[in-house]
């Protein structure tokens, strides 16, 4: 499967086909944010941003929106916000060897409904591919995943044969792997520019020279933005979307001054691996810069910052995730000015993290935009 991802669903040129659905789904946000800074109203980024990462994956994994008018694709995120809640819960069959047999919080029951319930969603939207599938190739319309996959499934000269339990299990997992993650990155990015205004003057400065005022940033443009990528490298260093991974050690070995024996599972913090003071000065502290003095890649190249993993287990979905942080997190930047709280009253915001597999804030982040740029700039 990570051979079939890589090779077919997440490579270069895939993404460049499916590059005007990302472009179309950050225009619908700047667009609901222009309005919201029309009205004079407050926007709960967590929120916000969700929606958009999550109608970015749903049209590129099914070619439909998360909307109301498609009720399939809000069934699957509201299974995926189920699936999310259930990893959080501390299971005694897990943990107690004489319940180990007992389903006494009914997790056991929960797991096995929201699989039944994803499987009759998925079933569906399958068919549904299989029937229109033809007639789309026909027209020259822009694949889906879901199409690249059925294609593969078809494919006897294949060296792998991709089943429909495949098939499911791949949407699952991107569904999952990919929106919550993003999503709360760019949160997190945010979150620390508005606490940090001359960071964020100098990302507007940087956005302005380079791009002007006259149209919307894009993925093409990232590689102009130094500044840009530095305040996100910043952001996953401090925050990373997956904070605690488990590896078990094949031999005897020092991990941080700790004697961690063979076979021994360990967990920790990636970036904490990399505070050696000859990189990190003020580990602490959100400083951009540290990457422009120290050219650190987060691509698991570098192993003082490993955000997306390292090797064959590394996120496949590295480039896709960077896109989409870096473009939605800039075109925020060029579009408004921020006023932090419901009413634009607050001068900050804390950054007490919360609980959950991928590292949300404790507390909303809630914003007033103002709209910088008028009229908006939006590609088309």
């Amino acid at each position: 499967m990570k051979k079939i991802t890589m090779s077919h669903l997440l490579n270069g040129k895939t993404l460049d086909i499916l590059l005007p659905v990302r472009r179309d789904e950050i225009n619908h946000f700047i667009k609901y944010l222009s309005q919201k800074a029309k009205d004079g109203k407050s926007v709960e980024l967590e929120v916000a941003l969700g929606k958009l990462t999550s109608n970015v994956i749903s049209r590129m994994v099914t070619g439909k929106r998360c909307s109301e008018e498609e009720d399939e694709v809000k069934d699957i995120m509201k299974i995926m916000s189920d699936i999310d809640k259930l990893f959080g819960k501390f299971n005694l069959s897990d943990h107690i060897w004489l319940c180990k047999n007992l389903d006494m919080q009914g997790i056991r029951k929960t797991s096995l409904d929201l699989r039944r319930r994803f499987d009759v969603l998925m079933e569906r939207i399958l068919k549904e591919h299989e029937e229109t599938r033809k007639q789309k190739m026909e027209t020259g319309e822009v694949k889906d995943f879901l199409n690249i996959l059925l294609d593969i499934s078809e494919d006897e000269s294949m060296e792998i044969k991709l089943t429909r339990e495949n098939i499911k299990a791949f949407i699952l997992e991107i569904f999952l792997g990919a929106t919550d993650t993003t999503a709360r990155t760019i949160e997190w990015a945010f979150a620390e520019l508005i606490n940090r205004p001359n960071i964020m003057k100098k990302a507007v400065e940087e956005i302005d020279r380079v791009i002007g005022k006259n149209r919307l940033l894009q993925e093409s443009d990232i590689p102009n933005l130094p500044y840009l990528q530095e305040i996100v490298k910043e952001t996953l260093r401090l925050h990373p979307a997956g904070p605690v991974l488990y590896r078990r050690s094949r031999e005897d070995c020092i991990l941080g001054g700790y004697h961690i024996p063979a076979k021994t599972t360990t967990f920790f913090n990636l970036w904490s691996l990399g505070q050696d003071p000859t990189y990190w000065e003020s580990p602490l502290e959100f400083r951009p810069e540290r990457f422009e003095e120290k050219q650190i890649d987060v691509r698991g190249q570098h192993f003082n910052l490993l955000p997306f993993g390292s090797g064959r287990r590394m996120c496949p979905g590295i480039s896709l995730g960077l896109m989409m942080v870096h473009v939605t997190l800039g075109s925020m930047i060029q579009c408004f000015t921020w006023k932090v709280g419901k009413y634009g009253n607050l001068t900050s915001v804390d950054m007490e993290e919360g609980k959950g597999l991928t590292l949300p804030r404790a507390n909303p982040l809630v914003c007033v935009p103002v709209a910088r740029l008028d009229p908006l700039p939006l590609s088309v």
